[in-house]
């Protein structure tokens, strides 16, 4: 088991950037992949970024070339780094880790993106 805390929401301008942060409670050095996913209002939750221990890691179209995940496993967080930011990036971001199969969630952060 793993319990992950994101950190790092908040309002910000269009074109604007952020960075959350997701602090596991273990190493995460084992941990198969580490993933980010979005949930706005009356829309399904879905993929932002994933990062699997030793491989490359991938990003849907909508933030490609925008986001960016990345892991310090000293430290045992995870990161996305959220630039050019636009309101359709508005939602509540939340941290993933799959440890043999079984997806560990945290609270959720909320990213508003406004003027």
């Amino acid at each position: 088991q793993v319990q992950l805390v994101e950190s790092g929401g908040g309002l910000v301008q269009p074109g604007g950037s952020l960075r959350l942060s997701c602090a596991a409670s273990r190493s995460i050095f084992e941990i198969y992949a580490m993933a980010w996913y979005r949930q706005a209002p009356g829309k399904q939750r879905e993929l932002v970024a994933r990062l699997a221990f030793g491989g490359r890691p991938n990003y849907p179209d909508v933030v490609k070339g925008r986001f960016t995940i990345s892991r310090d496993n000293a430290k045992n967080t995870v990161y996305l780094q959220m630039n050019s930011l636009k309101p359709e990036d508005t939602a509540v971001y939340y941290c993933n880790a799959d440890i043999s199969g079984v997806g560990y969630w945290g609270q959720g952060t909320q990213v508003t993106v406004s003027s």
